[in-house]
């Protein structure tokens, strides 16, 4: 089969590797459609994501969705056939929480994720044409969500999980940063009862996705400041250097809710407000089971279309890499055809 792989900084090939069997538990998922992440660019560009450095060789992708091939002996609940994308999280060890975090398994200590180095041996990802996984990883897809929308349900539940950390519901929200994560917080945000929509970002293009995507109004910042007195903010861009002026626009005694990833050294921020204007300013870190409420959202309607500006054939995965690190191609989620 044919695989995308990152072997080192800057050096990504697509290799012929074996096909894979399903074992007691798996299925094996003929792949279909995957979608780019910022963890696959930084995994190429730099060898490393966050604090995973790559150590080896490694199948990249985690927003997939592919199609059952064929089912172990012992797994009685799917067959072959089943259209379906997957929960890419796996717990490592008992899976057992402290009382104050029970539900909560996006902070649970020890994930192995599809497409991260974050364990040795790594973890290989989606970005394949077969791929041997667990029975209790497997999400099956209705049967009017279609397998390339179902690979963008990894991202959905992400920006859900970041909407549903407060409640949106006949409120006006900010969106401040509109790459795909931000793009789909505008989504979740209109899905889940907000009244009124801004998205803030200094692409023209990613600006024009928010709209597509259901963002009442637009604010291009490169000519413009920020909305002030905005009562609910999600930070998508995770720029440091926006900090100061996006606590500026959070009402006093609102809510800013950081989705996107701030770097794990010290950076310089005007962070003021955050005392003078009483903000609560709270994390949102990928997600726990909310994959099923995007799968639901997908099924009633949500749709991702306007989200996916670009189709590469996995042999050509090497510039859909290209196109979806360069934002002046207008690129937002970038997708892999890869059967």
């Amino acid at each position: 089969m044919k695989a995308v792989v990152v072997h080192g900084t800057g050096d990504l090939r697509v290799d012929d590797l074996p096909d894979p069997s399903a074992a007691p538990g798996e299925v094996l998922v003929e792949m279909e459609w995957g979608g780019i992440c910022g963890s696959d660019l930084a995994y190429w560009r730099h060898g490393r994501s966050g604090t995973a450095v790559l150590k080896r060789p490694m199948v990249l992708g985690h927003e997939v969705a592919g199609r059952i091939v064929e089912v172990a002996s012992d797994v009685t609940d799917l067959e072959a056939g089943q259209r379906v994308t997957f929960q890419p999280a796996q717990l490592v060890g008992d899976g057992i929480m402290p009382p104050r975090l029970v539900g909560r398994t996006n902070l649970y200590p020890a994930v192995r994720y599809f497409g991260s180095a974050g364990f040795d041996p790594h973890t290989d990802g989606g970005f394949c044409q077969l791929k041997a996984v667990r029975a209790d990883q497997i999400r099956r897809l209705p049967e009017k969500v279609p397998t390339k929308d179902g690979a963008v349900a990894e991202p959905l539940a992400v920006a859900i999980h970041a909407v549903q950390r407060v409640d949106v519901a006949g409120r006006t929200v900010l969106v401040n940063g509109c790459g795909p994560i931000g793009a789909l917080i505008v989504a979740a945000a209109k899905f889940a009862g907000a009244a009124t929509v801004i998205a803030a970002d200094v692409s023209e293009s990613s600006l024009g996705v928010a709209r597509a995507m259901g963002a009442d109004q637009i604010v291009n910042v490169s000519g413009r400041q920020l909305p002030s007195d905005v009562e609910l903010v999600f930070e998508a861009s995770g720029v440091p250097a926006t900090l100061g002026a996006v606590l500026h626009a959070t009402a006093k005694g609102g809510t800013l809710v950081q989705v996107g990833n701030l770097p794990g050294s010290e950076i310089t921020a005007v962070l003021g407000d955050l005392i003078s204007r009483e903000i609560s300013w709270i994390g949102s870190y990928r997600f726990s089971e909310e994959i099923d409420d995007a799968i639901a959202a997908l099924a009633a309607g949500l749709d991702v279309g306007p989200l996916m500006t670009h189709t590469f054939g996995i042999e050509d995965a090497a510039e859909a890499m290209r196109v979806a690190a360069d934002r002046s191609t207008g690129s937002s989620k970038v997708m892999l055809r890869l059967n």
